[in-house]
């Protein structure tokens, strides 16, 4: 398998996992459950959707625009949770157009950029890459244990479900 094949894969799986998790999971919290800390990393939902945003964002503009946006990883873009889930939703849908039309030699490249805190980097594309896929998976297992704790469902959001469901053209 070709690395851009194996990159497109992950980019639907994204896509598709974070949906799950916002139009069929957080949808039914209530506020006080979505802003509840929950003792994770960013402490509540709302804070680690936010986190996800901040996340998606900079790794977006790092490889796909080559430009290095210094923004603490904490940092809030939405109070409220409908244009939140919205923004977010609309991010993981670019990463598929935008890898439809990468050249493959990129992922033998490597990616420079300027970390958060001001620190310059040079790491190998496709690891960097990687990472703006999979950094998000944590975050969102740290979710759905936060569902679990608060007597909720946590979504399946494994990768093979995706490909079942792309198999049977779902």
């Amino acid at each position: 398998m070709q690395l851009g094949t194996y990159f497109a894969g992950l980019a639907r799986y994204h896509a598709w996992a974070t949906a799950r998790l916002l139009d069929e999971h957080l949808v039914h919290l209530s506020d006080a459950q979505w802003h509840r800390d929950c003792h994770l990393f960013f402490h509540s939902v709302h804070h680690t959707v936010n986190h996800l945003l901040v996340t998606d964002n900079i790794w977006f503009a790092r490889l796909a625009e080559g430009v290095s946006p210094r923004l603490p990883l904490d940092t809030e873009l939405y109070h409220e949770r409908d244009p939140l889930v919205s923004a977010l939703g609309a991010a993981v849908q670019r990463w598929s157009p935008w890898l439809a039309g990468l050249d493959a030699t990129r992922f033998d490249g490597d990616l420079v950029y300027t970390r958060s805190d001001g620190q310059p980097m040079c790491i190998p594309f496709a690891y960097a890459l990687g990472h703006a896929f999979n950094h998000p998976t944590h975050h969102r297992g740290q979710i759905s244990a936060a569902l679990t704790g608060m007597g909720r469902p946590a979504p399946v959001l494994d990768w093979p479900y995706l490909m079942l469901q792309e198999a049977r053209g779902a």
